[in-house]
């Protein structure tokens, strides 16, 4: 399935079920670590504005819909349909097929307590799932890239927020001897734990999780207040569609 460009950044038009099929291709057969990120209307601000970000989200192997905005986008400039993949919840699914697979998940990120309180909370959530390693953000990280590699994880979840993770993630996935899927998981890990609270169900289902955030945490406005201008750049872009003003 081809990959859509929204203004400055790109999203995979995948189901979850067709991610995840993804997923389970690449630990079956891959020679080398496939990189899993998220695209929402920030990054279309924070990708073009650094080279290095840049190269490595339109190298990415899956680059999750996880913002309701690029879904939105989708729709009206390529006329393409298809749902929302949170990160924050691709990780359990992730983790479903690991527990069912066998394969060794290893937890990079967030603080000490966090990240052991994450990984106690997914092995009891999904039962069999093998955690063959953890370390905290804190940890200097040729010492964090020497332990996922002893550890032999397949499968490696970077919680270092964005974009700290994308930028460790090209620094070493050279020297990644085992692992063949790597997520970044942003804040994930204080969700799992519930160091910080998800939106409640009405607010996802409606996709209004972005709205609750900022109501919760007023601090987000800082990041937030580029929604309005995604939202008027697409508008812009679309009505160029229309006059036929597009660039081939």
């Amino acid at each position: 399935m081809s990959r859509l460009k929204i203004l400055n950044i790109w999203v995979d038009p995948l189901s979850r079920e067709e991610a995840i099929a993804r997923v389970s291709g690449y630990l079956k057969n891959g020679k080398r670590p496939h990189a899993i990120f998220a695209s929402n209307p920030e990054k279309n601000f924070s990708v073009p504005a650094d080279p290095d970000l840049y190269k490595v989200y339109k190298e990415a192997d899956i680059l999750l819909p996880d913002g309701v905005g690029v879904v939105y986008a989708a729709r009206l400039l390529h006329n393409r349909t298809f749902s929302r993949i949170p990160g924050s919840e691709f990780i359990f699914n992730v983790c479903q097929l690991a527990a069912k697979e066998g394969y060794g998940v290893f937890v990079y990120g967030a603080r000490e307590d966090v990240n052991a309180g994450a990984v106690k909370s997914l092995r009891k959530r999904f039962q069999g799932l093998r955690i063959v390693g953890r370390a905290n953000g804190y940890e200097n990280h040729l010492d964090a890239l020497e332990r996922i590699n002893a550890s032999k994880a397949e499968i490696l979840f970077i919680a270092l927020g964005s974009p700290k993770q994308e930028k460790w993630f090209s620094d070493f996935r050279s020297e990644l001897k085992y692992v063949k899927v790597v997520q970044g998981i942003g804040g994930t890990l204080d969700t799992i734990t519930g160091a910080v609270k998800r939106a409640p169900h009405f607010w996802c289902r409606h996709n209004l999780e972005w709205l609750y955030r900022l109501i919760t945490d007023p601090r987000r406005i800082s990041r937030q207040k580029v929604l309005p201008i995604f939202a008027g750049l697409v508008l812009l872009e679309k009505s160029k569609q229309i006059l036929g003003l597009k660039r081939a």
